[in-house]
């Protein structure tokens, strides 16, 4: 459908509406916001709009990044068109389980104050159609296993940016392995590496945005 094609190449392009400036050639005409609203005024169920049009785009979007088309400040905008458009279906979709491809409890480590880069695959994981529950900066282990306990079935991603706030990695998953919580792990961020997430036992690393949602693919579904 030709008004869902639009939606998909305005997200991989990043143009959020017609009051943004990004991209120049695109300032002034209908961005995602105003396609999605027609679609839904032409009878397209949120749906085939949030399948379709939105996560279809955010495909695309990751495939360039992992063949270096585009870079971070592309995938922000994009990241963003898309979520200008969920959140005017998310109402629509509430309770809906079929749109939900699993959920990821996301938080940066207690002690590191640094969100760039949990936001982006925050963003990019809603764009594939998970649940994400942001947990914020400067998360204590009791929230992350307050929260696994409350969703036994999600998969949790920490980040972190210091070197000396990595070691509360391996904090979290004993104490969810102590209170008898199987959630699957999968941890990123700068200093991160594959080694470390071995030795402290967590089930996946991503190197960046992209990678952690086919990680977080595979984990649901392992």
């Amino acid at each position: 459908m030709e008004l869902l094609k639009q939606i998909e190449e305005l997200v991989v392009r990043g143009h959020i509406d017609a009051e943004s400036r990004y991209p120049k050639d695109l300032s002034g005409q209908p961005g995602v916001r105003e396609k999605v609203a027609d679609a839904l005024e032409k009878g397209i169920s949120p749906q085939e709009i949030l399948w379709n049009g939105l996560i279809s785009g955010m495909k695309i979007v990751g495939e360039k990044y992992e063949k270096n088309e585009i870079f971070v400040p592309e995938m922000l905008f994009s990241a963003k068109a898309m979520k200008s458009g969920l959140n005017q279906i998310r109402p629509m979709l509430v309770g809906d389980v079929s749109v939900r491809v699993g959920t990821v409890i996301l938080g940066t480590v207690q002690g590191d104050m640094h969100d760039i880069g949990k936001n982006l695959v925050g963003m990019m994981l809603e764009g594939a159609g998970f649940e994400v529950i942001d947990l914020g900066i400067n998360t204590p282990v009791s929230k992350f296993v307050e929260s696994a306990r409350k969703h036994p079935e999600a998969v949790i991603g920490m980040s972190a940016l210091l070197t000396v706030t990595m070691k509360n990695m391996k904090t979290v998953i004993e104490s969810l392995r102590s209170n008898g919580l199987e959630n699957k792990v999968m941890i990123g961020g700068a200093p991160v590496t594959q080694s470390f997430a071995d030795e402290i036992g967590a089930e996946g690393y991503s190197l960046n945005a992209n990678q952690a949602v086919s990680l977080a693919k595979n984990l649901i579904s392992a």
